[in-house]
């Protein structure tokens, strides 16, 4: 019996070492791209890919990190979106403005932030990390955010922190409405709508503020929204993305109210830690864990919009870990729906 129960433990521990070596040293780094398909665009419209990137949290040794995002540059989307938690050191803002450097000088871009853009990453016990929500910060912070806000800027990106910003991609109008980090209260969906509000007029064919649909949309079988699309682009109305860092409920919903039809959003590291079969255990905010990595949906009584959580591209340097969460950048295609 005593033999028995050495043998088990034995494998129980081998198991266990292999666990923790694939999760600190291997996974950890095996970057990908979650592709996903969205039915937004009228009839006939071209494809728009839009690359979103997370939470890189990048630290400037990370050379492997630096360069695997260089090179997506070769899947040449439409439109970089940015959504927050670059920062991952007091001394990044360099390597990450090279890291993007590629992307950003080829590509329309914009860009909100996250509350590691604000506040340099501290040591944390690393179960509490992974198990429940990070609480509002109580520093000063120390980051040098209005240097990496000129550095985003400088390569092109567009500021959407509590803004908005208006393109053109392929022939189809986009608005795009941000919210600064939920995660540490900066966000103002007040001021966004304002600067909404102030888009040069493109012509009484511009949907108006909080526009109601002609019918509410509709959860349906395969968690795929009603589709709208095809009345509000023939009225001649842009497509309206939201871009926030954490997808808090309340974001969400502001998002949603002001017609967002897609939502990208990050910070939740896709759980980090997941369980085969269970999926993530935490989303660090209040967003279900069943939505804490990739496409879903986010509805109310009223209204439906995609929503894609990105898993992100890092960890705190306090924190480095990933089971069965590979690091990812998220590349969303665009297409007419059918």
């Amino acid at each position: 019996m005593a033999s028995a129960q050495r043998s088990a433990a034995a494998v129980l521990g081998t198991a266990a070492a292999g666990v923790a070596v694939w999760s600190t040293l291997i996974e950890r780094r095996l970057f990908t791209v979650r592709r996903h398909t969205v039915p937004l665009l009228s009839e006939g419209a071209a494809p728009i890919r839009v690359l979103q990137l997370s939470d890189l949290h990048l630290a400037p040794w990370q050379s492997r990190k630096i360069d695997w995002v260089r090179s997506l540059v070769e899947l040449h989307p439409d439109l970089v979106v940015l959504t927050g938690d670059l920062m991952g050191h007091l001394q990044a803002r360099p390597a990450l403005l090279r890291a993007l450097r590629p992307l950003l000088e080829r590509t329309p871009a914009v860009f909100v932030h996250g509350s590691n853009d604000y506040y340099g990453p501290i040591f944390k016990n690393p179960a509490r990390y992974l198990m429940e929500p990070s609480g509002l910060s109580t520093r000063k912070p120390d980051i040098d955010n209005v240097a990496l806000t000129r550095g985003l800027e400088g390569l092109g990106a567009i500021n959407l922190n509590n803004s908005a910003a208006r393109l053109e991609l392929r022939g189809t109008r986009i608005e795009l409405l941000g919210l600064n980090d939920p995660h540490i209260r900066y966000h103002d969906a007040s001021a966004m709508r304002e600067a909404l509000h102030a888009l040069p007029d493109e012509g009484a064919d511009e949907r108006p503020e909080r526009a109601e649909p002609a019918a509410p949309p509709q959860r349906t079988e395969g968690r795929e929204p009603h589709s709208g699309r095809h009345a509000a682009s023939e009225a001649g109305s842009p497509l309206r993305l939201g871009v926030v860092h954490a997808p808090y409920q309340e974001a969400l919903g502001e998002l949603l109210d002001d017609g967002a039809e897609l939502i990208l959003a990050g910070h939740t590291h896709g759980g980090q830690v997941r369980v085969p079969g269970v999926g993530a255990l935490t989303a660090n905010c209040d967003l279900p864990t069943a939505q804490a990595r990739g496409l879903s949906v986010w509805y109310d009584a009223h209204r439906a919009a995609f929503l894609n959580v990105s898993a992100g591209l890092g960890n705190s340097i306090y924190a480095p870990v990933r089971f069965a969460c590979r690091p990812e950048a998220s590349l969303i295609t665009l297409e007419a729906s059918h």
